[in-house]
Formats: structure tokens, sequence, C-alpha cells
């Protein structure tokens, strides 16, 4: 605190360097930490992966499934009851073939109260537990499934449900499970498999009054692991491993390794990001295919929605990933049931040698492939690096006015200090900081209130009507600082430039210990602009400052969310361009609403960041750009 407050501590050498070439240093620190960032990728500068936790003994496993030609009779019964069914789930069918093998079956319901139109949704979920026969049921693994029916958008998993009952029949018959086998089929993709993880362990992850979860008739033990199954065809080219969860969680390291080792030991074509493993002889191109991969999985991470049901199972020190196989195309080789069968096995039994909840290897980690990994202590340096520019750019503001406000070096410290603080218009500072953050807590707020508005005053859709109101909100706040500029004293603008610098730097660095990735893109995206704002004498209409005001528009959330929507809506269709941006406008709408719906419903962050912290940031360096200082 006294070098923040002490007159003096601008005149030394040191502090004098670092005022005389700041700029500099922040971009060199920037630009280093990008660098550094994109190196990770070459195998100089990560690691193999290796098992930590050898009690999983994935070598050991001697395999005894052959789920091949059960697996086929299965998959023609369901075929058949699902033509029965076109647009629900065949519950008599599903809980007799569970009886039949002579599991504890039962059958869990729940509901979903839509939080915007208030209507009622029913589903429900199937489930049977094979109990642990040297064991007391005190703990055990999840085998998931989710049904999805003929006319669903989503691939078919109706290979997956032929293989679930497949391997719980071959489970049956094995004497040496030291864990209670849950075979779960859950209706409605991730919302099925929320409710049931809410009522196993009696909690309300979401708001209340949303997701009915209900109760659950029978229970195992602790669930220690869970494998979710996803494949599409009863005979495969690859299996893709999936491990981003629910606001970037990820899965302990060991249980993504015995998956992958497990994969190659049976012959099937492993995966990671829909990307195989190339190694190319040119060490550029393959460097750039391995950042590639990794770019691939920050960007699917930073958005905190789970790839499969597996990610909802980490918020309760779960450990879980999903199998993903997909139908063979062409020419390749192709792997049955057979093998994957016995890739499932050995992964289950595997996890069956744990004696303990993992707690070694990595939980925070990036992958560039699927046999390299890069850990916390590698990847958050470069980030550190970056943030730090922000840190310096607000420390060397704040010197600047300790500087400048020095005007009688003979005073005595507490005196200059005492004056220093009386120069800043507190109040005012404190009052702006304030009402930027009580504005995006009520933007937050917001959703339902704006839903009923169009709803019954302009009889508009809940998409139409949040987003038109989001987009006035954003309107407003750009014309209000162009057409109406203020002038402010120098001295409280700066204050108000170094909070709005150390509340971003602040944020980033709390953000990275949650979701690294987040963070990451938006420190890359947000510091460099940052770094360019400062408070000016008078308003100046440059050519650099008008790029400035663009470039900090686009970078407005709700713009810049829709840029980042439609940019993927172009690199994945070819239409011309106006249903191009007809198709954009409306995958905007339904971004908006999912992500309003699964912070409500799920709890995922990625929407309250948002607008409650990057918002607010956003309108305090908004505030310093269109404001004139004055003396």
């Amino acid at each position: 605190m006294g070098l923040l407050t002490d007159p003096r501590a601008g005149t030394g050498k040191i502090i004098k360097l670092l005022l005389k070439w700041e700029k500099l240093l922040c971009f060199t620190l920037y630009v280093g930490g990008v660098i550094w960032l994109m190196l990770l990728a070459l195998p100089a500068f990560n690691d193999n992966t290796y098992f930590s936790e050898n009690a999983l003994l994935p070598g050991l496993v001697t395999k005894e499934s052959n789920m091949e030609h059960t697996s086929k009779q299965y998959y023609h019964e369901l075929i058949h009851e699902m033509k029965r069914y076109p647009d629900s789930m065949p519950y008599a069918w599903l809980l007799a073939k569970f009886s039949q093998l002579h599991l504890d079956v039962f059958m869990h319901n729940f509901s979903l109260i839509y939080p915007f139109q208030e209507q009622k949704f029913t589903g429900q979920n199937i489930y049977g537990i094979v109990r642990a026969p040297r064991a007391s049921s005190t703990e055990a693994i999840v085998v998931s499934v989710p049904y999805r029916p003929i006319n669903s958008i989503y691939l078919d998993t109706a290979p997956s449900i032929a293989l679930l009952l497949a391997f719980a029949k071959f489970c049956r018959k094995q004497k040496y499970w030291a864990k209670d086998i849950i075979f779960l089929v859950t209706e409605h993709e991730q919302l099925g498999m929320q409710a049931w993880l809410d009522a196993y362990h009696d909690v309300t992850s979401g708001q209340e009054g949303i997701l009915m979860a209900g109760d659950l008739s029978g229970r195992a033990g602790s669930i220690q692991a869970a494998i979710n199954l996803e494949f599409h065809a009863m005979k495969i080219t690859s299996i893709d491993v999936k491990i981003e969860g629910l606001n970037g969680q990820l899965p302990n390291l060991d249980l993504f390794n015995l998956a992958q080792n497990m994969i190659a030991k049976e012959g099937i074509r492993q995966s990671f990001q829909h990307r195989f493993d190339i190694n190319y002889r040119d060490k550029f191109k393959s460097w750039w295919y391995y950042f590639n991969t990794l770019v691939s999985m920050i960007a699917t991470q930073a958005t905190g929605i789970p790839t499969g049901n597996h990610g909802l199972f980490h918020r309760f020190g779960i450990e879980a990933i999903t199998l993903e196989g997909f139908e063979k195309f062409g020419q390749g080789s192709e792997a049955n049931f057979y093998q994957v069968g016995r890739v499932v096995e050995s992964i289950v039994r595997s996890l069956n040698n744990l004696l303990e909840r993992f707690h070694q290897s990595y939980f925070f980690y990036l992958l560039p492939s699927t046999d390299r990994y890069i850990s916390i202590g590698l990847y958050m340096r470069p980030l550190v690096l970056i943030i730090a520019s922000v840190f310096i750019k607000a420390f060397s503001i704040w010197q600047r006015l300790q500087i400048s406000s020095s005007s009688d070096e003979t005073k005595k410290d507490e005196e200059s200090s005492t004056n220093k603080i009386e120069e800043f218009d507190i109040g005012s500072v404190a009052s702006e900081v304030l009402w930027a953050h009580i504005f995006g807590v009520l933007v937050m707020a917001s959703p339902c209130f704006f839903t009923l508005i169009g709803s019954q005053v302009l009889n508009l859709h809940t998409e139409d009507s949040l987003y038109i109101s989001f987009a006035l909100i954003t309107t407003l706040m750009l014309l209000l600082r162009l057409y109406l500029r203020r002038s402010v004293r120098y001295e409280n603008i700066s204050l108000v430039c170094v909070i709005a610098s150390i509340e971003l730097a602040t944020a980033l660095m709390c953000i990275a210990m949650h979701n690294f990735s987040l963070a990451l893109l938006i420190a890359v995206v947000y510091v460099p602009v940052v770094l360019l704002i400062t408070p000016c004498h008078e308003f100046t209409k440059s050519r650099l400052r008008n790029c400035l005001y663009v470039t900090w528009i686009v970078l407005h959330p709700f713009v810049a969310s829709a840029i980042v929507v439609l940019g993927y809506t172009y690199f994945n269709f070819t239409d011309p361009i106006v249903p191009l941006l007809l198709r954009g406008y409306r995958a905007n709408k339904q971004a908006l609403v999912f992500s309003i719906v699964d912070s409500m419903i799920y709890n995922n962050w990625f929407f309250n960041v948002t607008v409650a912290v990057m918002l607010p940031i956003w309108l305090l360096f908004w505030n310093v750009m269109r404001s004139s200082a004055v003396a």
C-alpha cells in the first residue's frame, strides 16, 4: 500500500524505466504469452501421457466377452420397437429386457417446466443395477446411453443400447465385481441425465422450480466413474473420446488415458476432437496439425457446454467420459461389436480395480493429441504473462497520476498523500463503477421480464423477445456514449481506467482457475485492445482512435457473440449470402436462448460471466474512451 501512496515511489530508477518502456513491455509480454501458448503444441513443450494410478492395471485385464451376436439380436429387436414408438422411448421393452437379465430394475420420472412459457414436459429414465457380489454396495460404476427416437435430429444411439444390454448380460454372470454397475438409459439427452443425477444425490443443480428431478426408488453405492456410450452403427471406423464437461470441467487424465489405451489395444482407430493422430515428416505441418487440435479443445471447453452426457457427472466429483463411434463410410478398416464390447469391458474392469477415488494424475490439462498432454503448470505461465501486461498498464497509469500530482516535493509524505487522495472524486468514481456492475446484474436477471413483456404486449416468441431486447440494450449503450459525450477530471477517468484494468486482470485469473480456455480466449481477444485504451485530455478524431472505437464496439459481448455464431455458420454451410445471413440470424437467437436456459437448468456459468463480469468491464472501458478529461 505504501508503494501506491508514497509520492517518491515514481522517482526510482526501476519505476522510471518501467514508465518509459511501459507500452513496449506490455505488448512484449502479450506477444510472448501468445507465442508461448502456440509453442505448447510442439512435442518438445508437452509430455507423453502416462498412468499415475497403478490400480487401474489396464495391461493385466484378461478380456472374456464376445458381445457381437448378442448385440445384433438386441439391436434388431430394438429397431422394431422404435418403429412402433417413433416419438418416445419403448419403456416396456427396455424394462422387460432388464428384468429378463435379473437386474434390479427401476424407472425414474422427471419433469421440466420451461422457464419462459411455463410449459411442462415429462420424461422417464430406465436403469438396472448389477449388485456387486464381492462388496456391500458402497461404490458403483455407471454405464449410460442417451435414447434417441427414430425421428431425432441427432445421430442414432440404438446400437449403443444394444451393446449396453449385451454388456449387462455379460456382467450379470461374473462374480469378480467389487462395485455395483448401473446400466442407465436416459431420455431427452442431457435433461434426463441431469434429472437422474440430481435425484441420485438429492440436490437441485439449477434454479428451483425448473427441472423437477423426482425421486429414485433404487440406488447403488457412491458413483466412482461413468462411461457414456454413443455408437451410431453396428460397425464403426473409429472411436472418439469426449471429455469436456459442464463449465469446462475435465475428467481425471488417467481415465482418458485408460480409454485411449484400451481402444488402441483392440486395433480400433482412436481420435480426439474428431481428429486422428497424424505424424508429418515436416515439423511445421506436424505442429500446425497438433495446434489445431489444441485450439479445437480450447474452443469447445470455453463454451462450458458438455460434449456429452458424461459432462454432467463432473460437478459431483465423478470422473466420466463419452465414447462415440461413427459408421463406416468409404474405404478403410472397420471394427465390430466384438472389439467394441471388449473395449467397454476392459475399461469397466479396470475401474473395478480402483481402491479409492481418482486423485492422482491431472484434472487440469490440455490435449494436442491422443497421447500427449499439457499440464496446468505449463499452460498457466503464458496466460500469466498476458494478464501481467494489464496489471503493468494499471500500475503505470497510477504512477503517472502520483508523479503529476506531486507539486511540492518538500511537503511531508503524509500531507502529500492526503492531497493526492483529495484530488480524486471518490464518490463519482465509485458511483460509476457501482452502476456499471448493477447494470450487468440487472441484465443477467432480465430474461424472464423481457420474455413476459414480449409475449404479452407484443405477442413475440421467446427467441424474438430476448434477441430484440438485448439488441436494444446494446444499441442504447453504444449511442449514449457516442452522442452524449462528457467531460470528466483527468484524475477521475484515469482512476476508472485503473480499476477496470485491475478488475479485468483479476477476473481472468479467477476464470482461469475454473475454465482456463474461456479465460484464454477472453485474454487473447481483449487484452491487446485494452492496452491501447488510455484517458485523453480532449476528444481526438485520429484514424487510430476511430479504429479503436470500432474494435471495442465489435468486442461488445453481444456483438462479439453474434459475429462468432455468424462465422461458425459461414464455415459450416455453403448457402448464398442472403440465406446465410438469415441462417446466422436464427442461429444467433437460438444461441442466446440456449445460453440463458443452460444457466437456469444446468447452472452453466457462460451467460452469467458474460453479462455480470465482462459486460460491466466493457462498459467501464467504453466510458473511458468516450470521456474528455479536463484539468
